[in-house]
């Protein structure tokens, strides 16, 4: 069978205080954003294999929260959350990030979504307080993280997209 893989590019430029990561997928923006926004499919693609993802709350409006927890094979529990400030279906999200076991040092993502042909280009900017925030965040394995997340969305939504 097949592998869909991602095509993914995780750019973290020295001193600066972001991380983009840029994704392309074979699936028009519509079927990509419901897939990227629909808490029934989140466990489905969100984080390593390894861990089980459950999505607590996700009110997928402007000001709605979202909070996901996930668990590993030894039961420790990591949860993230966040507030949805903007969104324009299929096209942008932008909202809050921030990792409970470090409370105090959110990021701001924005998610934009462009069509390309029979594929949608994302690219997911995470801006973060400082430079600091950010090279610490990259030690903890955010990239492999970030890239495996990407694989398994890639897979999702091939099983996912409308058929033609």
């Amino acid at each position: 069978m097949e592998k869909p893989m991602a095509k993914v590019r995780f750019n973290a430029e020295p001193g600066k205080n972001e991380i983009v990561i840029t994704s392309t997928f074979a699936a028009p923006p519509e079927t990509v954003f419901k897939a990227i926004t629909d808490p029934v499919l989140i466990p489905r693609w969100w984080g390593p294999r390894r861990l089980t993802t459950t999505v607590d709350t996700m009110e997928v409006r402007p000001g709605g929260h979202w909070r996901f927890v996930q668990k590993d094979a030894e039961g420790n529990t990591y949860a993230f959350h966040g507030e949805y400030r903007e969104i324009i279906p299929s096209k942008k999200l932008v909202y809050t990030f921030e990792y409970e076991g470090m409370a105090g040092h959110e990021m701001i993502e924005t998610v934009t979504f462009e069509g390309l042909e029979s594929k949608t280009r994302v690219v997911d900017t995470v801006r973060f307080p400082d430079v600091n925030d950010r090279d610490g965040a990259l030690q903890t394995g955010m990239e492999s993280g970030a890239v495996e997340s990407m694989e398994r969305f890639a897979e999702l939504v091939k099983k996912t997209k409308p058929a033609k």
